[in-house]
């Protein structure tokens, strides 16, 4: 095992070289840093391993509470917001032998999949093409893994907010099952629909930070029990026999061709593999308007209720601030109706995985586009619900509570990162990462790094 201290001076001069560029780190303290890595060295050097992340260099997205350290959101009227206590996942990563480097840029509010920018901290860049999004919200962490600034990082994801940076960058990220990894995002304590999730480079890497991460915690009221799942021994297993569904589209969505070409071709490895792969795609209506009335905006919206949204114009995104009006016009009503149709979907889904043991889709339905768009540019012109959701197949499997991984599939022709979403069963984190792991073997990518061309 390399000295942290080793590791921690490699890493810190990575992020001095290439951060001022990539704007994925929004709060970074080299000497902080390397002072816990001497500690961590120290302790080594007596024999005393703190941990399995022990000296292993990990970040947390500026949404999730490190004390003493501002939790921003990425609003410049939290800038000043210092939270007393570290969120459980913080804890956890520390006391499991981790070195923090800092914490990563995010959308404010966390608010939409795109492009992770803020009138606080500017936007985070795509390491493999800079004028291009990172995605979003954990857009800086996904960017920072992408670019060898840490191997280990922290996200969160309310409609896909680590699978969709994930994809657009080229890494691994896991959205738990709901209770799988204990959280307090949000102010509300019973939400079903936002999880933390491991961002790593690699399927072992993200099973070795969900084996630290999982089990219950006070903090959260919906944290599953412990169970006696390793989660790094189950990823050795095979798929084959598995019985797996492929969708292109989930039946609804609108999906580049090219993108469509790379995902049908990267799910023929399973069949390689030892599984069945059969075309499949549960029976759902269109699922965006009932995620935006029932789940998105009231999720997002009472997070921050409290501020003047009119007075900020031009201190905060404009589509945010409308999104906190249509707030204002949701009625009971609406918000019953979207739960009605959530059920529904669930009882579809719940009968659809009766025949399959997974369902793999492409993670997004377009690669990455230019920082100056909000939306890939077949969607320009929508409505913000659509703008927002519109082009991720990632936001049904918040709605299911199901475990979702989003996994390198290749590239398009133009070289931009495109990822395979792996889903299963409710509380099958480990059959999602073992299929993961799986597929990385055969079509394996962690020796790829970008070469942080311009656009």
């Amino acid at each position: 095992m390399a000295p942290p201290t080793d590791v921690a001076e490699q890493v810190v001069a990575r992020i001095e070289a290439v951060n001022p560029e990539l704007n994925a780190f929004t709060d970074f303290d080299r000497d902080k840093v390397l002072q816990d890595a001497d500690e961590l060295t120290a302790a080594q050097r007596r024999g005393e391993v703190r941990g399995p992340l022990h000296g292993l260099p990990y970040s947390i997205k500026d949404l999730t509470a490190v004390a003493g350290l501002p939790l921003t959101f990425g609003l410049e009227p939290l800038k000043d917001n210092i939270p007393e206590r570290d969120a459980a996942v913080v804890t956890r990563l520390r006391e499991a032998g981790g070195l923090f480097l800092g914490k990563t840029n995010t959308i404010e509010s966390g608010y939409h999949c795109g492009s992770t920018d803020n009138h606080l901290f500017g936007p985070t860049r795509n390491p493999w093409r800079h004028g291009l999004i990172a995605g979003g919200s954990s857009g800086g962490a996904a960017a920072a893994v992408a670019a060898g600034l840490g191997q280990l990082a922290e996200g969160s994801d309310g409609a896909g907010s680590v699978r969709s940076p994930s994809s657009l960058c080229g890494i691994v990220g896991l959205k738990p099952s709901g209770g799988r990894i204990p959280q307090s995002i949000l102010g509300v304590r019973y939400s079903s629909w936002v999880y933390h999730g491991p961002m790593t480079r690699t399927v072992t890497d993200n099973a070795l930070m969900l084996d630290v991460l999982a089990g219950p915690d006070p903090s959260d009221p919906t944290s599953l029990p412990a169970d006696t799942v390793d989660y790094v021994t189950e990823i050795a297993k095979d798929v084959r026999g598995w019985r797996i569904a492929y969708s292109p589209d989930l039946g609804f969505a609108q999906v580049d061709e090219e993108i469509a070409d790379i995902c049908r071709t990267a799910v023929s490895a399973f069949t390689e593999l030892g599984a069945n792969v059969t075309d499949a795609s549960p029976a759902w209506d269109n699922p965006i308007e009932a995620m935006w009335n029932g789940l998105w905006v009231p999720g997002i919206g009472s997070g921050h209720d409290l501020l003047d949204w009119d007075e900020q114009r031009g201190h905060v995104d404009d589509n945010l601030i409308e999104l906190m009006h249509e707030l204002e016009q949701l009625s009971a009503l609406d918000v019953a109706r979207a739960d009605v149709f959530r059920g529904g979907m669930w009882d579809t889904f719940a009968g659809f995985m009766t025949d399959y043991d997974l369902l793999v889709t492409p993670t997004l339905a377009s690669a990455a586009f230019p920082i100056t768009q909000f939306t890939p540019d077949r969607l320009i012109g929508r409505p913000l619900r659509d703008q927002v959701l519109g082009w991720v197949l990632t936001f049904p499997f918040n709605m299911m509570t199901t475990p979702a991984i989003s996994v390198p599939a290749g590239f398009t022709a133009d070289g931009r990162p495109v990822g395979l979403q792996i889903t299963g069963h409710q509380h099958a984190d480990a059959a999602v990462l073992r299929a993961a792991a799986n597929f990385e073997r055969a079509r394996p990518w962690a020796h790829l790094r970008p070469t942080m061309q311009p656009a």
